[in-house]
């Protein structure tokens, strides 16, 4: 069960921000606090799984080949063939280009040695390293699943924003997406809700509401 307080911190957030004639995000803004973040081992790196769905599709490529390919096709966004890693590899600016057009990335398993070392240096910085799928396997579960899972990453900063949603998404939903993200965020946390200074939610263009 949702806390009251998120709750209600996500219904005054969409009633206090003006309707806008473009999909807004929901977000929430978390700000730690006595975290060493200068050690990589202190940052927050997660793939949160959002229990109601980000409102939203998002885009999702596979690097495949064979008997995956096939399998793939229709589910994802963009198939992308073993041979043309070299090629895109070749092109800085293509390089960059398909890092940010797509939010995730699945990858074959036997391919990730490859694509580090081809597109590593375009992709990791971003976080968008792609999830390795066994060879032969099945990609459809994993394309479907991470097709609701949010990215939370801090980097080297102790305030960061994660997606838990978009407008219109009903308010409950949208507090028990929060509530999921919050959790993993404590859990990973050396002194879990001690190291959080603040919280706050907001939609994309709204004022920010206080959670914590």
């Amino acid at each position: 069960m949702v806390e009251p307080h998120i709750l209600e911190s996500v219904k005054k957030a969409l009633e206090t921000s003006k309707v806008r004639n473009f999909k807004e995000s929901v977000e929430l803004c978390i700000n730690l606090k006595e975290v060493d973040l200068a050690n990589p081992k202190n940052r927050i790196d997660e793939e949160i799984q959002l229990p109601k769905g980000r409102g939203k599709p998002v885009k999702v490529a596979i690097f495949c080949g064979g008997e995956m390919a096939p399998k793939a096709k229709g589910v994802v966004d963009r198939i992308i063939p073993t041979e043309e890693i070299d090629k895109i590899s070749g092109d800085k600016r293509a390089a960059r280009k398909l890092a940010t057009a797509f939010t995730y990335f699945l990858a074959e398993a036997p391919l990730m040695p490859t694509i580090g070392k081809k597109l590593g240096k375009f992709f990791a910085p971003r976080g968008k390293m792609p999830k390795p799928i066994p060879a032969g396997a099945d990609p459809v579960p994993d394309i479907n699943s991470i097709r609701n899972k949010v990215k939370v990453r801090s980097k080297d900063r102790r305030t960061f924003h994660a997606i838990v949603g978009t407008r219109e998404m009903k308010a409950e939903d949208l507090a028990e997406n929060a509530a999921a993200i919050l959790k993993r965020v404590i859990d990973r946390l050396e002194r879990g809700p001690s190291n959080i200074h603040s919280v706050f939610i907001k939609t994309t263009m709204g004022p920010a509401i206080k959670i914590m």
